[in-house]
């Protein structure tokens, strides 16, 4: 008999509306599938999860193991192997299987790698090979000075390199430095007010160079394993093109002026929003356009800036039009909202979103942020930690200690499989605009930035831990991450397994501090009999046997790696 147990609470399982849209997944990710089966009286079941490929066809079977006694509740792992769109579902049968029921089919989107995994890296082109002028002007970074720059950002291991816009910007209340509404003619305005006579989102900045320059860029930055990421910012200056031909797409004051961006108390005078309401196609064609353009440049990464300021169904029809015709295109959201909307982001059809974690400091907020990110959510929301952006100079960065900015960068790194940094981090730069703020001074918003990179830099230890992610899967996957007891609130421990290859971590969380603790490693969340095992410190190379109750101290003042540990555990 068909349909025979009731089959309920199958996860997981996205909603988007009234649609049910796919997990988020990558090639060769385990996904944990569960389900509630129910049969009366005392006789057996065989509860198990079946994989369909992306050509319809069951390819295993997984047995289903009930996870605790008496709930009723069954578990397994899926792994999607190819990309592509898979399915999965629950099936329930007696032990002589006669009797059986099944589940509906519900999806999973296995993607390129590059939509989970990646480390992150962000500069300014104009800041690259500027050069200090005698008169006290600075000549701007282009495209070709800047391809020296990628050497740097290759030595340090990373695998993206973000761009803010590279069009032309704006003259109509241009921004002057830190911000202010009387900038000098040598200012050279803000990326994000987008558009002038040279052109808009379609078009480069002059001094920057030209488009030949541009895919030259993208080309060198290839042959260094580094993938080019651009932002894509729907908004404009007063004198972009849209401006002119396109006043339906903006909100047209009484007085017939056109309305300005506000983000009360912040105003944006120099920056026209996207009214959606007026032509709601005709941004969605001309969208579609730009990154087409961008993407035959060969640039297949876009970082979104302020979507929760547009429609979450304009996204949800544009990057699947995208994305059905350009698979491997992976768009990231800058979405610093509420965390209601940074889901539905997700589930509407963005790969990866910034985070809190640039707010999370305390041992409680990190574990309680990360389980969430990495258990809860991890089926429609993909986290990229960022550890600062021109935005945001968080306040535990303002004291500018060199173990603040190691011990952040190690949670983000090893934490999550996509992380990020903003150029000036390696430098400890950590000045604030002003008392009580989280914003940078001498904001490279707002001015081309002539750094001294012979100063000591974190950029070694940068390295060392964009290495230690590509040679351990563990780090590359989201969904193993477990937490360990300590008994300290400044110590933070845990793990991440991927087959045979187990990584344990541990960070001491006061940056100034030594502290020591017990760690009590839960076994069972390791995969290990519980027993002494041996480790190897892949950041000071020693070696160790540890215990299922581990003694340890974390000395910030130590020379060395005196943030914490990263442990691989030998099987």
């Amino acid at each position: 008999m068909e349909n025979r147990f009731p089959i309920f609470d199958v996860s997981p399982r996205v909603q988007f509306g009234d649609e049910t849209v796919p997990v988020k997944a990558i090639a060769d990710e385990a996904i944990n599938v569960r389900a509630t089966v129910v049969r009366e009286g005392h006789d057996g079941l065989i509860v198990e999860a079946v994989l369909v490929n992306p050509l319809g066809v069951e390819v295993n079977r997984h047995a289903m193991r009930e996870y605790w006694p008496g709930t009723d509740r069954y578990e397994a792992d899926v792994r999607p192997t190819t990309v592509g769109i898979w399915h999965f579902y629950i099936e329930a049968s007696s032990t002589d299987r006669s009797l059986s029921s099944k589940s509906a089919l519900s999806p999973i989107y296995a993607e390129h790698n590059r939509a989970l995994i990646g480390a992150w890296y962000e500069f300014f082109p104009r800041s690259e090979g500027a050069t200090l002028n005698k008169d006290g002007t600075i000549t701007s970074g282009t495209f070709k000075s800047a391809e020296k720059s990628l050497q740097r950002v290759a030595a340090m291991n990373f695998d993206v390199l973000y761009l803010p816009p590279i069009h032309p910007i704006g003259y109509a209340f241009r921004k002057g430095r830190n911000n202010t509404l009387t900038p000098t003619a040598t200012d050279p305005g803000v990326p994000w007010a987008i558009g002038n006579a040279d052109g808009g989102h379609d078009s480069i900045n002059p001094d920057l160079g030209t488009m030949k320059d541009f895919e030259h860029f993208v080309k060198a930055a290839e042959k260094l394993n580094i993938e080019v990421a651009l932002d894509f910012a729907l908004q404009c200056s007063p004198d972009h093109p849209w401006a002119l031909a396109h006043r339906e797409w903006f909100t047209i004051r009484p007085d017939g002026t056109i309305a300005y961006a506000e983000n009360p108390p912040k105003k944006y005078q120099d920056i026209y929003p996207i009214n959606f309401d007026k032509d709601f196609e005709g941004m969605l064609n001309e969208s579609y356009r730009v990154l087409n353009l961008w993407i035959s440049k060969g640039v297949k990464i876009f970082r979104v800036d302020n979507p929760h300021t547009k429609p979450v169904q304009f996204w949800h029809e544009l990057i699947g039009r995208i994305n059905r015709e350009y698979p491997d295109v992976v768009f990231l959201s800058e979405a610093f909202t509420r965390p209601a909307m940074m889901h539905a982001l997700g589930k509407a059809g963005f790969q990866q979103s910034y985070t809190y974690f640039t707010w999370r400091t305390t041992k409680h907020e990190l574990t309680t942020y990360a389980t969430e990110v990495s258990q809860e959510t991890s089926a429609f929301f993909r986290p990229n930690f960022w550890v600062n952006t021109p935005d945001i100079l968080p306040f535990h960065l303002q004291s500018g200690a060199p173990s603040i900015f190691a011990m952040r960068a190690m949670l983000a790194a090893t934490m999550t499989p996509s992380w990020g940094m903003y150029a000036g981090y390696e430098l400890y730069e950590h000045l604030p605009i002003r008392e009580g703020a989280e914003e940078y001074l001498d904001s490279e918003k707002y001015e081309i930035k002539v750094r001294d990179w012979s100063k000591p830099t974190l950029a070694p230890f940068v390295s060392l831990l964009n290495t230690i992610r590509r040679e351990n899967k563990a780090l590359q996957r989201l969904r193993n991450l477990r937490f360990h007891p300590t008994d300290s609130d400044s110590i933070i421990a845990y793990s991440k397994r991927e087959g045979d290859n187990l990584i344990l971590v541990i960070v001491n969380l006061d940056p100034i501090h030594a502290q020591e603790t017990i760690v009590h490693w839960n076994f069972f969340d390791l995969g290990l009999e519980e027993r002494s095992f041996n480790v190897a410190d892949l950041l000071s190379g020693h070696s160790f046997e540890y215990t299922p109750h581990t003694w340890v101290r974390i000395d910030p003042a130590s020379p060395g790696t005196p943030v914490g540990q990263i442990l691989k555990v030998t099987l």
